[in-house]
């Protein structure tokens, strides 16, 4: 068993690879930013290119798009520790973390018959799916957190700094 826990870890394109390299990103970042604040009011560069993209299309802002630096430095940390450690209970109407949501609608389906067979037959289709979009999303978090971790060395004077 031991052998193949060493084989997968030691794949670079395994799950665990890709999110030990998004929280080395993340955790580079956090050490680095030293005072996360001087992020604020600092556009995003993709930021910038989108919206004159959106404006020469003269589509509507999305409005949960991060406004600045110091948002998406706040998202990117958030994630790091939701996988970290897990999710959190969110303040919702019920109490209920998003995987206790999951779990529950889970279990109403199966109580209401709702095509429970083809759920088990779709399992392995459902699961190569999500986590083509898992490597995707840390894939592209990765280069987030780096992209924000050499802006913010750039805007504030180099990276030679005394550890």
């Amino acid at each position: 068993m031991m052998q193949i826990t060493s084989d997968s870890a030691s794949n670079k394109h395994s799950l665990i690879n890709v999110m030990h390299r998004f929280i080395a990103a993340a955790n580079n970042m956090d050490e680095t930013i030293m005072v996360p604040s001087l992020l604020r009011d600092m556009p995003l560069e993709e930021q910038a290119t989108s919206e004159k993209e959106a404006n020469n299309n003269n589509e509507p802002e999305c409005p949960n798009k991060q406004r600045d630096m110091y948002e998406h430095y706040l998202l990117l940390k958030s994630i790091k520790n939701d996988m970290e450690w897990g999710l959190l209970k969110r303040e919702m109407s019920s109490g209920a973390s998003f995987l206790e949501m999951a779990v529950k609608q889970e279990e109403q389906q199966q109580v209401t018959g709702d095509l429970l067979q083809d759920n088990h037959s779709d399992l392995e289709r459902q699961f190569h799916y999500h986590l083509r979009g898992l490597f995707g999303v840390l894939s592209k978090l990765t280069t987030q957190a780096d992209n924000l971790t050499n802006r913010y060395k750039r805007e504030i004077g180099g990276g030679n700094f005394i550890r």
